[in-house]
């Protein structure tokens, strides 16, 4: 049956245009119940025995929710006791209208077979579509359709001969549509009522989602916060410029202060200040909120005072005269509310059900949720939904949605970290698995045709100890005419991701493998990562070349890339590609190889530093770990051999060929990377460290950076050099991935290039299955597609990659932050040897070189009164008591010891040794959390 709505509209040119749409109503749509026998569905859904035990519904029954039940219960609807639920057309339109995550949970709910959701198309059913009536709002229409597919669903089952008890229950919240359900005879109950009737799980009640009803009831009457405008107004006041729209950005530091993140047109940015509870009116860190600016003589400088939590102090005002721009949040634009993890704060109050929730992110605010297991969730993780936050509630309202488990278990922590640092981790879908090739898998006689067979190449890979996704393999060897051939050969990922398909969105969503302490987030399956794509040696496998004719002087004299096969014939670490090196009696095609491919990288290297290139530093660090408990048992920075420097050489030179090749033929929709040369005022603390010691950095040019980090050598302080690079490596900027139509800055100023992008890694880096994809095009070895040419889904894209890499890198700084506090807890208390990174005005910040771990010694505590301090920010030096000063890069000996006395946030506690002075002896002195670089894959992996 066909349904048609005619009408006209307006064009832009001034014209009517007469637009038909059509409906199309069907009588072959089934219930999905194993109960009817009047519909033809061979695999249906909806059980016979559909009975849960519940003092309310003691009869088998299927439950239809409404979409706000949808969209505030999803937490309850997930658990497996929720089974035999419909789903109608109806709700999860408007679900995925509203919000797109909820909608990803509810289909795959109904996904699941065990839960037993069906989604019934009301809307195409002939008996179920309704007409919108003259005067009624689309909420009112939609609710009158679900109470008329539920009436369809009770009246169709009745019919069946074996449908004994069973019974259809509409769970909503909204009095009006469950009093109109009531009267139509259908049976109608508020989620929580229902909740709190089953029987076999009464922790179930702890996920219910609050409503504005129950917020009230657990809030006081006093208005602690001013109200929030509608969005009607604060759009107006953003178009008349009387209001700024930001992205608010909490205080780790002072939980009452923050600044909001305004963007301009253009690359014009702007930060404006907040201070107090009331101008931060209950926005949470990430909110896209309105903001209002005072007027400048009420402008105000950041606070320089730590404030952790929920002392009700006044904001101290910093001693810093500069005011910064200052306003007050008057509504909130876009909630960017998420499931936090963190513990339970359990009420003093005996029987209480009502308790605080501290999240693990010190700029999420404390939750006030209600449960009636707070004894059995005291010292686990568990993880919180926020649900609102009224003016009377000094908390936002929220409620429990699991339980993660036991504070300081690894598995648990790791779980947080990942969870916390938004790292996509579940397993891998059936719908993405089943886009991979079929075992066994072998090269065909096609793919022959169409590769260049270089099987009979001497190519081999160099990678850390065990590595098992192995991306890149090399080759050297002299040709006829006395020049020499060499080749990097990548891992041909894109022929087994073939775009749009489900196992290519998985891997884009993902962006990047993550590298945690004896963990790997895999980007792509295991069956890719380390087995098809990964070219482990005497195997033939898929590869994409780069190979270059060279000089003896390393001068590039031709360059082809091309699709191949390869049969890797040594998988080495970088230690055995060493000692085969260093080893002259060795003179086999392996060694040989590997010894022209080590000679030609320096002369590179040699070459890059020459125009400017930077070699800076980083204390990475690597864990040894115990065999069987799997905690680490030793700590050391990674020591980086010739060999390490020799793959990175030619991975860098292939980047920049594949770069100008893709550049030159997509000049619009090159997917490339570029590293900002930072600001001048980046240097200043680098320039001060250098002149404490009477030494110039010069920074008008990264090649008279790099030079003058050269010359900066001292004799009698040979680590001095080292940790000038480490200190200029925290004056840059990120390195970001951008499309080359949307961008005219394409400079990489830690390399000294013109142009660079990422094709060497495409088993763990999204962004080099893209590049892949755009040579193969540029040499005609595939063909392209749509999105591959639009320059703002590759814009678009560049941006999750970018968010996705750094989150990685915060994922993986937090693990080695966890490994570090596991190795010093069986260690008890070390001391070692270390130096001054920054100096502040009441603490100096230590590096251990020997762990690469960085702390912090405070010289003041807040419960007695500390020294006197004399800071001087020109050295920059901290004087103590007139009778030590601190200068950057002095040597200092320290305790470490860890100090677990916050479960959730435990420390690594560093106090003085030398120099020997009774005001160091602070009781309470504390570091923060050590926070080393990533620790990667490879050197060359984050350029």
């Amino acid at each position: 049956m066909l349904k048609s709505k005619t009408f006209v509209k307006k064009t832009r040119a001034g014209g009517v245009m007469k637009v038909v749409r059509e409906h199309y109503l069907r009588d072959d749509i089934w219930c999905g119940s194993e109960v009817c026998t009047e519909c033809k569905d061979g695999a249906p859904v909806l059980q016979q025995d559909a009975r849960v035990e519940s003092d309310l519904c003691a009869y088998p029954h299927y439950l239809i929710p409404d979409t706000n039940v949808v969209l505030h219960q999803i937490d309850i609807l997930e658990d497996p006791l929720i089974r035999n639920v419909i789903i109608l057309q109806t709700v999860l339109q408007e679900v995925r209208h509203r919000s797109p995550p909820v909608y990803k949970r509810i289909k795959d709910a109904t996904h699941e077979k065990e839960k037993h959701f069906y989604t019934f198309t009301n809307e195409h059913h002939r008996q179920t579509f309704i007409e919108r009536e003259q005067g009624e709002s689309i909420n009112d229409r939609n609710d009158r359709a679900i109470r008329v597919a539920a009436k369809w669903y009770t009246e169709h089952l009745n019919k069946a001969p074996s449908v004994g008890e069973l019974k259809v229950v509409l769970l909503t919240n909204d009095r009006a549509n469950r009093d109109k359900a009531e009267q139509n005879g259908l049976l109608a109950y508020r989620c929580e009522e229902y909740i709190k009737s089953l029987t076999g799980n009464p922790e179930l009640v702890d996920r219910l989602a609050l409503t504005s009803d129950d917020q009230n009831e657990i809030t006081g009457s006093k208005l602690l916060f001013p109200e929030h405008l509608p969005l009607s107004r604060i759009q107006a006041g953003i178009k008349s410029g009387t209001f700024l729209q930001g992205t608010f950005r909490a205080s780790r530091d002072n939980y009452l202060e923050a600044t909001v993140f305004v963007q301009r047109e253009g690359d014009d940015s702007t930060e404006v200040l907040l201070q107090g509870l009331q101008n931060l009116n209950r926005a949470v860190h990430q909110d896209v909120v309105a903001v209002e600016l005072f007027p400048k003589e009420q402008w105000v400088a950041p606070s320089s005072v730590v404030l952790q939590d929920d002392r009700e102090t006044e904001v101290s005002k910093s001693s810093r005269l500069i005011s910064a721009p200052t306003g007050r949040v008057v509504g909130i634009i876009k909630r960017n509310w998420r499931p936090f993890c963190g513990m339970l704060n359990q009420s003093q109050i005996k029987e209480a059900t009502r308790h605080l929730f501290t999240p693990a992110d010190r700029r999420i605010p404390r939750i006030r949720i209600e449960t009636r297991q707070a004894s059995t969730l005291v010292g686990q993780r568990i993880i919180v939904a926020i649900d609102g936050w009224p003016r009377n509630s000094r908390y936002p309202n929220g409620h429990f949605v699991r339980n993660l488990g036991g504070a300081g278990d690894k598995d648990t922590e790791t779980e947080v970290l990942l969870l916390e640092h938004d790292v996509p981790h579940q397993p891998f879908s059936q719908a993405v698995l089943s886009f991979l090739p079929k075992m066994p898998w072998g090269i065909t006689e096609e793919d022959l045709k169409v590769r260049a067979d270089l099987r009979h190449l001497c190519v081999c890979s160099v990678d850390p100890p065990g590595c098992t996704d192995i991306d890149d393999a090399l080759h050297c060897r002299e040709l006829e005419n006395g020049n020499l051939e060499v080749g990097v050969h990548i891992a041909d990922v894109s022929h087994f991701i073939r775009p749009g398909n489900a196992l290519d969105q998985e891997a884009a969503s993902r962006g990047t493998t993550v590298y945690l302490c004896g963990k790997r987030i895999d980007m792509v399956p295991e069956l890719l990562s380390s087995n098809l794509c990964s070219l482990r040696s005497n195997v033939e496998r898929l590869a994409f070349s780069c190979i270059w004719e060279m000089n003896h002087k390393a001068e590039i004299l031709n360059t082809r890339f091309t699709k191949s096969i390869i049969n890797s014939k040594a998988s080495l670490t970088y230690a055995e590609a060493q000692m085969r090196i260093d080893d002259a009696s060795m003179n086999d095609d392996i060694t040989k190889s590997l010894r022209g491919l080590n000679t030609l990288a320096k002369i590179l290297k040699g070459q890059r530093i020459a125009k400017g290139a930077l070699t800076l530093s980083s204390p990475e660090v690597r864990f040894h770990m115990d065999s069987e408990t799997h905690d680490p048992i030793d700590l050391q920075t990674k020591e980086l051999k010739d060999t390490n420097s020799m793959v990175e050489e030619f991975m860098l030179l292939a980047n920049i060929s594949v770069a100008q090749k893709i550049y030159e033929e997509f000049s619009e929709c090159a997917l490339l990377r570029k590293h900002p040369a930072p600001p001048p005022s980046n240097y200043d603390i680098l320039i001060k460290a250098a002149k404490s010691r009477e030494l110039e950095i010069r920074i008008d040019s990264a090649k008279a950076l790099a030079d003058s980090l050269n010359e900066a050598v001292l004799e009698d302080f040979p680590y001095f050099n080292t940790l000038l690079r480490i200190l200029a490596t925290r004056c840059m900027m990120q390195a970001v991935y951008f499309c080359s139509g949307m961008d005219s800055d394409f400079h990489h100023y830690g390399l000294a290039s013109p142009i660079y992008t990422h094709f060497t890694s495409p088993i763990r880096r999204y962004s080099d299955i893209i590049v892949h994809r755009l040579l193969a095009v540029a040499i005609n070895a595939d063909s392209t597609y749509p999105d591959l040419m639009d320059k703002h889904k590759q814009s678009s894209l560049c941006n999750n990659l970018n968010y996705r890499h750094k989150m990685a890198q915060y994922a993986q700084r937090a693990s080695v932050a966890f490994h570090t506090q596991l190795f010093f807890k069986n260690k008890g208390i070390l001391n070692e040897e270390g130096f001054i990174l920054f100096v502040r005005k009441n603490a100096i910040i230590i590096l251990i070189p020997k762990f690469g771990l960085e702390g912090t010694v405070f010289f003041e505590n807040n419960d007695k009164p500390g020294p006197r301090l004399n800071f001087d920010s020109e050295g920059p030096t901290l004087t103590v008591e007139d009778q030590h000063t601190f200068h950057i890069f002095d040597r200092v000996k320290v305790t470490i010891s860890l100090d677990a006395s916050n479960i959730q946030h435990q420390k690594i506690r560093m106090a003085l040794v030398e120099p020997v002075a009774p005001f160091f002896q602070i009781p309470g002195v504390s570091v923060a959390l050590p926070e080393p670089e990533p620790e990667a894959k490879k050197l060359k992996l984050d350029r």
